[in-house]
C-alpha cells in the first residue's frame, strides 16, 4: 500500500490502529493510492470485554468510530448503526468460538454525525438483563456501521473489515458474595460447637463457589456447586448442590455431603431438607461431613447472602 491512513487519536497516541487492513468489501484488500479516498471504520477491531454482574440495571457503553482519509473531511458525515447478532456467528467462524447474542442490548445513539474538519465520534449503547441469563453461558454484543453519508448525500465506504464493534460479556458468579454463617459442628463425644460468622463465598467456575469453613473449622474448605436438579422447600423451587469439604493444602476432597439431615436432635431444624440454594432467600443450606480417625465431623449451616 503506497500510503498510509492517518488517524486522530487523542487518547491512543502513537499506536498505529490501521495498517494495511482496510477492505473495500470482505474478500478483497484495497490495494490502490488511498488519496481522495474515505472509509467509515471502527477502530476497536479486535474483541472488547465488559464483564456483567448478575443484577438488575442497565450497564452503558460507548465506542469509537473513525472517518478514515489523508485529508480532514470537508462536509459532516452521519454515520448510522445496528445491532448485528450475524457479525458474532461470523466471529465464531473465523475464531472457533461459541458466543451467543447477547439478547437485550440497544444503541443510545443509533446514528452520529462526525462534524467537517474532523475525524471522530463516539457512539453509545447499553445492554441489561444480566441477572436473567446463565453465567455459564458465553455472549457477545455486536454493533456495526449500517451507512455513512455526507451532508451533500455522498456515501461514506464503509471498511469491511472494521466496520463492527465486537464485545464480549462475561457474566459474573451469581452466588459469590459474603454470607452469614450461622449453624454448628459436632465432633462425637464432645459438646456442638456453634458458628455465627461472615464467611466469603469466591469464584471457582460459573456455577460453582468456594467458602473457608466447615462449622467453626478453619482448617478446610468447601467447594458449592449449584445444580440444575430442583427442589421444592416451602413452596419454592431451590436448586440442589454438591458441596465438597475439602483440604485446601492439597485440593482433596477430605469428605461429602449427606443424603438426608444428620445433626444435634437438640437443634433440629423445622425443615430438614439439606444441601441446596434457595433463590429467593439467596441462602445455601448445607449438612457435610469430613474423616477424622476419632469418628467423622458433622456440621449444619444456613448459609445467607449479606
Amino acid at each position: 500500500m503506497k500510503n498510509k491512513v492517518t488517524m486522530t487519536l487523542s487518547f491512543l497516541a502513537g499506536i498505529l490502529l490501521l495498517n494495511s487492513c482496510l477492505k473495500d468489501n470482505m474478500s478483497d484488500y484495497w490495494v490502490d493510492d488511498l488519496a481522495g479516498k474515505a472509509y467509515a471504520t471502527i477502530p476497536a477491531n479486535t474483541v472488547q470485554s465488559m464483564a456483567l454482574k448478575p443484577v438488575p440495571g442497565e450497564v452503558p457503553f460507548q465506542f469509537l468510530v473513525n472517518i478514515a482519509v489523508d485529508a480532514l473531511p470537508t462536509e459532516d458525515i452521519t454515520v448510522s448503526f445496528i445491532i448485528d447478532p450475524a457479525a458474532v456467528a461470523a466471529y465464531n467462524v473465523r475464531s472457533g468460538k461459541n458466543y451467543k447474542p447477547y439478547p437485550t442490548v440497544s444503541m443510545t445513539t443509533t446514528s452520529i454525525v462526525i462534524k467537517a474538519g474532523t475525524r471522530n465520534g463516539y457512539a453509545s449503547g447499553k445492554v441489561w438483563g444480566a441477572e436473567t441469563l446463565n453465567a455459564c453461558d458465553n455472549f457477545m454484543a455486536a454493533i456495526s456501521i449500517s451507512s455513512a453519508k455526507t451532508t451533500s448525500g455522498k456515501d461514506i465506504t464503509i471498511g469491511g473489515n472494521m466496520k463492527s464493534y465486537l464485545m464480549a460479556l462475561p457474566i459474573s458468579n451469581p452466588f459469590a458474595a459474603d454470607y452469614q454463617t450461622v449453624g454448628y459442628r459436632i465432633r462425637p463425644g464432645n459438646a456442638t460447637e456453634p458458628v455465627n460468622a461472615t464467611q466469603a463465598f469466591n469464584t471457582q467456575d460459573c456455577k460453582t463457589v468456594r467458602k473457608n469453613g466447615f462449622g467453626n473449622y478453619g482448617a478446610f474448605d468447601i467447594t458449592i456447586e449449584v445444580t440444575t436438579n430442583t427442589v421444592v422447600v416451602g413452596g419454592v423451587t431451590c436448586y440442589k448442590v454438591i458441596a465438597t469439604p475439602i483440604d485446601p493444602t492439597t485440593g482433596g476432597s477430605v469428605g461429602g455431603m449427606f443424603d438426608v439431615w444428620t445433626g444435634d436432635p437438640t437443634l433440629k431444624p423445622a425443615d430438614t431438607t439439606i444441601n441446596y440454594y434457595n433463590p429467593v432467600k439467596k441462602q445455601f443450606i448445607l449438612n457435610c461431613w469430613y474423616t477424622s480417625s476419632a469418628g467423622n465431623r458433622i456440621m449444619y449451616e444456613v448459609n445467607t447472602r449479606l
